[in-house]
Order: structure tokens, then C-alpha cells, then sequence
């Protein structure tokens, strides 16, 4: 099952996309795809629905955040081996955590808004997950139970904010527009192994990261034991699990992004977004 969000931001309706690719309205159904809407039981419930029996949506309207009222975003760094080895950094020996604020949050196909004096504004294609029940210190071999669904995330990042400017990594992460999330959000029905997708992501048409879930350092089951052994993982809550390689970063020299750029991303079964770059305004 495909859940999606629909409609302008602060407004968005419920629905999903059925296996013909055609938005259908779940209003009268749920009043939101958030946390409550993610319990096993009321997933299993929506699932129960003929996709066909639900009126379909005209049009081509905007997509938001798939899940909504997101209680907080955690997010895991330098989780792939080979991306770890294009920054120079060693591996980790357990997962580097980190949060995005919510009010990075954006639709799959909204602007990316470059950051005031920002120059070193990057790009990370990511899987991410929303928990559907509630995760506080659980056993590795439970874990998957926790999840409601996955989707593609966009991590973006300013690197100055991020690396050179003091402190932890969540200032270089947490800018308006820096976590564009959807298109959907995929139930684990239909993601049969989160360890074995592949993912990509081009700027201006060139393709620049190409990667696998399998090269994770860390996989979802372990993120989701190891983050509850430090906070509540509620209904809701997204994590997002590191990218591969091919980052502005990691590129000899360096490149970043720049208003008028296009980013184009996705991972297999989970959809793709599509981000024009635009300058902050002050009009904004």
C-alpha cells in the first residue's frame, strides 16, 4: 500500500495510489496519515479497502510529506561504507546520530531553498522509515514490527553550518526545505527486504550517487533496536539512515548546489522527487 498526502502545504488530504498508479481519496476513511493512522491495526484496516472503491483524485496536485504531525527526525551519518570512504572518515563503530528539525520538512517535488550565504549547500539520497508502534528498547529480532512504512528521503545539508561552523552536525542539517520526504509511503508488505534496494540521485541530468541498502553499516532493524536504547521511537517518528556515496562533498573538487540546479532522486519501489533550487528571499 502506497499512503500519500495531498494538496498545499498546511492542507494536505489522505490518500493512496493504487497498483494502476491512480490517486485515490481516503477521506471518510482517516483523517491523516499520521501517527495514530500508523498502527498495525489501523493499517491492516486501510489495507482491508478495494483501492477501486475509493473516488479517484482529478488533476496533479502538489504531494506533501507523506506522514504527517511528525513528532521528530532522526537521522544516522556516514552509514555506508563506501560514502564514509569518499569523506575520509573511518567507520563507525556504532550508528552517529543525529536530528532534523521539523520545520525542514517539505513535500517530494518542493523547491530546495539554498540557505542565506550558504555556498556549500549538498545533496543525500536516503531511505527513510516511520515507526507505527511504539519502540523503546527493543530487541534487534522485533524490530522490523515497529515499522510502518518506508519512503525516499532527500537529506540535504550545508556543509559550512555542518562541519566548519562548531558544534554537532544538526545545524548544517535543519535549514527550511532540507528533508523533502515521499513521494508515498511504502508498508512493509511491499518492501519484502529494506536491505536490498537500490538508490540514486542525479544533479542537472548527471547522475551522481548509485547505491544499495545493502552496503549499510548499520541496517533498519539494528537502527531501530539501537535508537531505543536512547529515546521513545513514538507513531510517527521518522528515521532517516544515511546515504551512499556520491556526494558534492566527496567530489574532487567539491561541488554544491546553486539556485536553478535540479535534483532528481528515488529508490527502487519507493518512488522518485524531483527539487528545483531556488535563493532565500527575505520575502519568504
Amino acid at each position: 500500500m502506497k499512503l500519500v498526502r495531498y494538496g498545499q502545504p498546511g492542507n494536505e488530504q489522505p490518500g493512496l495510489v493504487d497498483a494502476k498508479g491512480i490517486l485515490r481519496s481516503l477521506a471518510g476513511h482517516v483523517a491523516d496519515i499520521d501517527g495514530a493512522a500508523l498502527a498495525p491495526a489501523e493499517i491492516a484496516r486501510l489495507r482491508k479497502i478495494d483501492p477501486t472503491s475509493l473516488p479517484s483524485v482529478p488533476g496533479h496536485p502538489r504531494f506533501g510529506p507523506p506522514v504527517a504531525r511528525i513528532g521528530k527526525i532522526v537521522a544516522i551519518g556516514l552509514n555506508y561504507s563506501d560514502h564514509a570512504a569518499e569523506t575520509g572518515a573511518a567507520l563507525p563503530k556504532e550508528p552517529i546520530v543525529f536530528m532534523k528539525a521539523i520545520s525542514s520538512l517539505s513535500g517530494p517535488n518542493d523547491a530546495i531553498v539554498i540557505p542565506r550565504n550558504s555556498k556549500k549547500t549538498d545533496w543525500e539520497v536516503e531511505l527513510a522509515f516511520a515507526i507505527g508502534r511504539a519502540a523503546r528498547y527493543v530487541e534487534e529480532k522485533d524490530a522490523l514490527s515497529h515499522v510502518a512504512g518506508y519512503m525516499v528521503c532527500n537529506d540535504v545539508s550545508e556543509r559550512e553550518y555542518q562541519i566548519e561552523r562548531g558544534g554537532q552536525w544538526d545545524k548544517g542539517k535543519g535549514c527550511d526545505s532540507f528533508c523533502p520526504l515521499g513521494p508515498w509511503l511504502v508498508t512493509p508488505d511491499e518492501v519484502p527486504d529494506p536491505q536490498n534496494l537500490g538508490l540514486w540521485l542525479d544533479v542537472n541530468g548527471q547522475r551522481t550517487q548509485t547505491g544499495n541498502t545493502a552496503k549499510m553499516i548499520f541496517g533498519v532493524a539494528h537502527l531501530v533496536s539501537y535508537v531505543s536504547q536512547f529515546m521513545a521511537l513514538l507513531p510517527g517518528d521518522i528515521v532517516t539512515t544515511g546515504t551512499p556515496p556520491g556526494v558534492g562533498l566527496g567530489k574532487k573538487p567539491p561541488v554544491f548546489l546553486k539556485p536553478g540546479d535540479e535534483v532528481r532522486l528515488g529508490i527502487d519501489g519507493l518512488g522518485e522527487q524531483r527539487q528545483h533550487c531556488i535563493a532565500w528571499s527575505s520575502r519568504q
